[in-house]
């Protein structure tokens, strides 16, 4: 269990997450209802799947009827992005235990920034803190969740314009990210790539581009003096 300090830091940390979480899990909250469930299934879908682009897509997929395999698959596709994400930050976490298959499960986009702009200064931040930062992030987004399916459950409500506050919580991340990058050479080559990808592929450009920077990430890491 962590301590009472390392929770006040995870706190700290995640406070843009929980401005950006709240409202977009109140969004989803409020189509997930707007289709007829029970609103506690809002906040569970938060707690069992916690992955708020794919509980978007589910919320359209269902809409549509659409059955189980094209879901999976669909789900499968806008999600794959996160095996790179893993990729970059499994040495910091533990090595066995439940603690570690938690925190694969629950590394989103957001805890992903979080995690690898974090300073480090002294000594690598341990376990407990990934612990606490990433169960933190969740509780605002399963809050969001119920929060928004509650609203909709007691009166119609409507939520355009809050997917707006997916958009600036990557602003703010990107901001943190940029303060602690010490390799300009690399973003540089991520944005040139991912431009050219993305006039090329349109909306489907993102998991060849994460692959693409990742190999550029590798070959420049093997050029390193201290690689062996």
């Amino acid at each position: 269990m962590p301590e009472p300090s390392v929770w006040r830091e995870a706190f700290r940390d995640s406070a843009p997450v929980f401005f950006g979480y709240l409202p977009l899990g109140m969004a989803f909250g409020v189509l997930f209802s707007s289709l007829g469930y029970h609103w506690l299934y809002a906040p569970l879908s938060g707690l069992v799947v916690y992955a708020g682009s794919a509980q978007f897509l589910a919320v359209a997929l269902l809409g549509a009827g659409a059955g189980l395999a094209e879901t999976f698959f669909a789900t499968l596709l806008l999600n794959a992005r996160h095996v790179f994400y893993g990729l970059s930050v499994i040495d910091r976490y533990p090595k066995h235990g439940w603690l570690r298959w938690y925190l694969i499960f629950g590394l989103t986009d957001e805890t992903y920034a979080l995690v690898t702009s974090k300073k480090r200064v002294g000594r690598d931040p341990d376990a407990s803190y990934y612990g606490a930062l990433t169960v933190l992030n969740q509780s605002y987004w399963v809050l969001g969740c119920g929060l928004g399916a509650l609203m909709q459950h007691w009166a119609a409500f409507d939520a355009r314009g809050f997917e707006f506050a997916l958009v600036a919580l990557f602003l703010v991340l990107l901001i943190e990210q940029l303060r602690s990058f010490m390799h300009p050479r690399l973003l540089v080559a991520a944005v040139v790539v991912s431009m050219v990808l993305a006039a090329l592929l349109g909306k489907d450009f993102l998991l060849l581009a994460c692959a693409l920077c990742l190999g550029v990430v590798v070959v420049d890491y093997r050029r390193l003096p201290h690689h062996v």
